[in-house]
């Protein structure tokens, strides 16, 4: 049987600055597949409940109107640039998208910067609660690397030089602005949809709850959602230690890569997708991908 740690192993070997980004492959694809998927799912939520981010999209109607598209859009353009990297032609191309859909909207620096908060703490501290394992130093150095690399390449200044920092940086940006707003409520009550279409039947009748009870008080409060009965909380937060006992103990480390083969799935894009198909059609330029058609069904990770 493999070793449940060689994986961390290897990655405590590895120098987190240089290495940034294999050490971020492999959190995702094999030691916290589905935790850290979880926790940007998460961290995207809370970014987009700030009151003047949460304006903007309430104004396009991307995430009210289109919310299934909207979100497979946002997670194939990350997943995109994790697979591939920054400077490779599917990663430069998925990340020159990124910057045509936010170059219309005035969005300033502070908010740029707690987007990239939320996309570094939030699935950390998700992970060091209730995944198999905590992360380790190198972990949390990786994942601030790769996301600063990603704000410096978006524009983004200011980026707290130290995952301590940023951590802290956020906290106190999040306590000052997340505040309770109608267009972060509509938001909530668009993407809940989503989560509470994963859901087992079986739990259907307490999804809404279940859903809420993932949000900590301050997130609650700004989407006007009410905070879940306490035998609900208890129940989800011992099931997810359960899990984790289980998956530390008895747990096998994965022998076939999240998404092996380079395929990304979604409902969106059954048959694949091309770069340019994600996010809004009036932002693209013929520069997204090169000039020509890039197929994202299979991105070819390095």
């Amino acid at each position: 049987m493999r070793d449940r740690h060689a994986n961390l192993a290897r990655i405590r070997s590895l120098d987190p600055e240089r290495d940034h980004l294999e050490i971020y492959q492999t959190m995702l694809r094999h030691e916290f597949c589905w935790d850290l998927r979880l926790g940007l799912n998460l961290a995207f939520n809370r970014s987009f409940s700030i009151p003047e981010i949460a304006a903007v999209h309430t104004a396009t109607g991307e995430l009210t109107q289109r919310t299934r598209k909207r979100i497979d859009d946002t997670g194939l353009l990350m997943y995109e640039m994790v697979l591939n990297g920054f400077d490779h032609p599917r990663g430069r191309a998925a990340l020159r998208r990124v910057n045509q859909i936010h170059r219309p909207y005035g969005i300033g620096n502070d908010h740029y910067r707690y987007v990239l908060g939320c996309l570094v703490v939030i699935p950390t501290r998700w992970i060091d609660r209730h995944g198999w394992r905590p992360t380790c130093c190198h972990e949390r150095r990786a994942t601030h690397a790769l996301y600063r690399e990603l704000g410096r390449r978006m524009g983004i200044t200011d980026i707290p030089e130290t995952y301590q920092e940023f951590a802290d940086w956020f906290d106190a940006y999040d306590a000052a602005h997340l505040r309770p707003n109608d267009d972060a409520a509509a938001i909530e009550r668009a993407t809940r949809e989503l989560l509470l279409g994963r859901l087992p039947r079986p739990l259907a009748p307490i999804g809404d709850a279940l859903v809420a009870a993932l949000y900590d008080d301050r997130l609650r409060a700004a989407t006007r959602v009410a905070t879940p009965a306490w035998p609900v909380r208890a129940g989800l937060h011992a099931g997810l230690r359960v899990r984790a006992w289980l998956l530390r103990h008895l747990g096998r480390p994965r022998t076939a890569p999240l998404f092996a083969g380079g395929v990304i799935s979604t409902r969106t894009y059954p048959d694949g997708y091309t770069i340019d198909q994600l996010g809004p059609a009036d932002t693209t330029d013929s520069r997204t991908t090169g000039g020509g058609a890039v197929t994202a069904s299979r991105p070819d990770p390095d």
